[in-house]
């Protein structure tokens, strides 16, 4: 029975760890939990990326205004927010997210809660300094 369990549970993390975080996502705010925009993530020479497709109706910002590098007051439609992520064991990690509400960079790691849920994390220095958002695969229905 153990041995069922085991093969069991490493079957399940196979499977995750094959599923690709390709594709596009709604972002939910950690703060208010309001669905704020669709960012589609992409691979280009190896690594992920992330840009604003479309901010939903909830969106409290629409330019990056605090920016400090080329982006200042730049649409945050088809903005990169989330570049250089490198694929790790069981996550994207070692790249950057951008916090366009504040305009900073902070460290960032994603990785597959399941087939349609991710968790990005952005963070100073450790992720143990960060937050967490869960954002959810965009059906076809939206």
């Amino acid at each position: 029975m153990r041995a069922l369990l085991i093969m069991i549970f490493a079957t399940g993390a196979l499977q995750l760890s094959g599923q690709s975080p390709i594709g596009v996502w709604k972002s939910i705010d950690d703060t208010d939990g309001k669905a704020k925009s669709h960012i589609e993530i992409f691979e280009q020479n190896g690594k992920l990326h992330g840009k604003v497709i479309k901010l939903l109706a909830n969106a409290d910002i629409t330019h990056c205004h605090k920016c400090k590098d080329d982006r200042k007051g730049k649409s945050l439609v088809d903005m990169i927010i989330i570049k250089d992520m490198k694929s790790t064991d069981d996550a994207w990690d070692h790249g950057l997210i951008l916090d366009p509400a504040k305009g900073k960079e902070y460290k960032c790691k994603i990785s597959l809660k399941d087939e349609n849920t991710l968790n990005v994390r952005g963070y100073i220095g450790q992720p143990i300094f960060g937050r967490t958002q869960h954002w959810y695969r965009v059906t076809d229905s939206e």
